[in-house]
């Protein structure tokens, strides 16, 4: 009889917990690339989105809020993360735990409402909210009565002990990506980027990474949303004092990033330029100016594999963002399995060894960040390619 993917996935948690208890989510199915407080963009969900769903038949009470609703209609990145819990709760049996998904309606007062209710029905576990304001709504309910959160945004500000953010973070991409420029010879770096806050993170954590690594810093070069030009410039004549370029944009913006570095001569073959996981785009991966770039991302095995399940249940296509809560389900069906009734606690969830996501490996940190292994890949013909594989452990 060949494996299901139900069988597979449900073996590997067993293997997972007989190798020290250390949870392990779905080999068969990835997240939150972009800035917290922006909902992605998704296609339409076959299913609807109802204003509350409860998802398996196990003792142990989790709940998710999501945004299923933003102002007077539906979300498409809430119900297709809605559909993942769903689907999670199949390939883990639905034995475990029983999920409680709730609706945020992407307000601070909608997420507050739904934590209160989740304690109220004996949630041990909260997963959720996606954006930040929501997140800090929802844990100033949780906090005191002791009950964790499994967050999806990546504003790390809201994170601490017992707030756990589960997203990809923008920390962790500029350490890999600078950790492996270091690695590869690179002395004198040079910073393009945009005034707003997820550069803000990204410039910051750049500063930390070169500083540890031994990498001068020549220029920090930030511009205003139609200014990137007079930036570029000024980034070109540096010339030869510098050996790569880093630049923490979004991929909407890129195209008008690289019409000016290629307007400046700044020559990809000659300055490694680098980026983040955001870059993962066909509107980044196509332009010319940015052959041979390297950017931190998680590897698309995983997503790939779980969009094609996906789409077989559901019909459609899910947002990018959807295995957060595949993950968090599969990862809270685990921890009740072999966990018993310290599965939620910080010291579980804090292990050192980690878990296995679809992404990959990751850890969260005790003051509520987390540690993902990503690769680094590299532009090429339009596609990408690995040039340092995701680590299997961290």
């Amino acid at each position: 009889m060949p494996k299901t993917p139900y069988a597979a996935c449900r073996r590997f948690f067993l293997r997972a917990a007989l190798l020290g208890g250390v949870a392990a989510l779905s080999a068969c199915s990835t997240t939150g690339l972009g800035p917290s407080d922006q909902q992605p963009s998704a296609p339409p969900s076959a299913a609807p989105a109802p204003d509350a769903a409860t998802f398996g038949n196990g003792p142990t009470k989790v709940a998710m809020i999501l945004p299923l609703t933003q102002g007077s209609g539906q979300s498409a990145v809430g119900v297709s993360m809605r559909n993942a819990a769903e689907l999670a709760i199949q390939d883990s049996g639905g034995n475990d735990i029983t999920v409680i998904v709730k609706d945020d309606h992407s307000t601070p007062d909608g997420a507050r409402d739904a934590a209160q209710g989740a304690i109220g029905e004996g949630a041990a576990l909260i997963l959720g909210p996606l954006f930040a304001a929501d997140v800090r709504a929802a844990a100033a309910v949780a906090r005191p009565t002791g009950k964790p959160i499994i967050a999806f945004s990546t504003d790390l500000s809201i994170a601490s002990r017992g707030v756990y953010l589960l997203s990809f973070l923008v920390e962790g991409y500029v350490d890999r990506i600078v950790d492996y420029a270091a690695g590869q010879g690179k002395k004198s770096i040079a910073v393009l980027a945009p005034e707003n806050d997820y550069a803000n993170v990204a410039t910051a954590a750049l500063q930390q990474t070169a500083s540890r690594r031994g990498l001068r810093v020549e220029l920090i070069e930030r511009y205003k949303p139609g200014a990137v030009k007079a930036s570029v410039a000024r980034v070109a004549a540096l010339g030869p004092q510098i050996d790569s370029l880093f630049i923490p944009e979004q991929a909407a913006a890129m195209p008008e990033v690289a019409q000016a570095l290629a307007a400046a001569g700044v020559d990809s073959r000659k300055v490694q330029i680098l980026g983040t996981g955001l870059w993962n785009d066909p509107r980044v991966l196509s332009l010319p100016a940015l052959q041979g770039a390297w950017f931190a991302t998680p590897d698309n095995a995983g997503f790939n594999a779980f969009a094609q399940r996906y789409r077989a249940k559901f019909g459609a296509d899910p947002a990018r963002v959807a295995t957060l809560a595949y993950d968090s389900v599969s990862l809270a069906a685990a921890l009740a399995r072999t966990q018993g009734p310290r599965a939620y606690s910080d010291e579980v969830l804090t292990n050192p060894t980690g878990f296995n996501g679809a992404d990959g490996v990751f850890r969260f940190r005790a003051d509520g960040g987390n540690e993902r292994a990503l690769a680094v890949v590299q532009i090429s013909h339009g596609a990408t390619s690995v040039i340092s594989p995701a680590p299997r452990s961290l």
